[in-house]
């Protein structure tokens, strides 16, 4: 199977020439950036911040031990952040800048796959262009003894290329979305523990006088 598979990607390379070749490159490329932003990923614990949101809503409980308890359980890329709130930092905006640090760190790679999703599909029109020029130029040279099967040859080879452009481009620009999806909820999450923390509910009904209501 390997050996047809292999056989194939050679017959489709034949075809397209150097714009096929070059979008092969390119989606090697793109396969090896996705499996190790998956595995950074994983390692980061992006999307997996149970035991994060837990201290988090301890601390806004009042329950302090509770909440060190759970964020010494976190193995969340953002626990770093939320211990520096624990400990004493009140600085909204310097919680918030370190945590977009760790945010740029995830989303490396990120502009490499949105430019392969942008460039492939040029790139095959590119191969297209050049087949179409090839193909008008065999038609030429046959002069007065035309055979529609050169035409017909050469526009299909031509639209090869823009075929394997679309096919490196769609699933690079699906998987980047995703990938920037997580990042996303991670953001609203990051923002929404640090004023959780900043700002504790227990601590706001302990300001209110006691037979005052809390909506007052």
């Amino acid at each position: 199977m390997i050996a047809t598979l292999h056989a194939s990607l050679q017959r489709i390379v034949e075809l397209g020439g150097p714009v096929v070749l070059l979008l092969c490159a390119l989606s090697v490329l793109v396969l090896t950036v996705v499996l190790y932003k998956i595995w950074q990923f994983a390692s980061a614990g992006v999307g997996n911040h149970k035991a994060l949101s837990d201290a988090v809503a301890a601390w806004d409980a009042g329950d302090r031990t509770a909440a060190r308890d759970h964020l010494g359980q976190s193995r969340s890329y953002l626990a770093p952040v939320v211990a520096m709130a624990f400990d004493g930092q009140t600085d909204a905006a310097r919680l918030e800048a370190e945590a977009e640090a760790r945010f740029a760190r995830l989303e490396r790679g990120f502009r490499l796959l949105e430019s392969v999703a942008q460039i492939a599909p040029l790139l095959g029109l590119f191969g297209t262009v050049l087949g179409m020029i090839s193909a008008f130029q065999a038609l030429q040279d046959a002069g007065a003894q035309v055979d529609p099967s050169i035409l017909a040859g050469g526009i299909w080879v031509a639209l090869l290329t823009t075929a394997v452009g679309l096919a490196v481009a769609m699933p690079t620009s699906v998987v980047l979305s995703w990938f920037e999806a997580r990042m996303d909820g991670d953001r609203v999450l990051a923002q929404q523990a640090v004023h959780r923390v900043l700002s504790p509910s227990g601590r706001r009904n302990s300001a209110v006088p006691d037979g005052v209501p809390a909506h007052a």
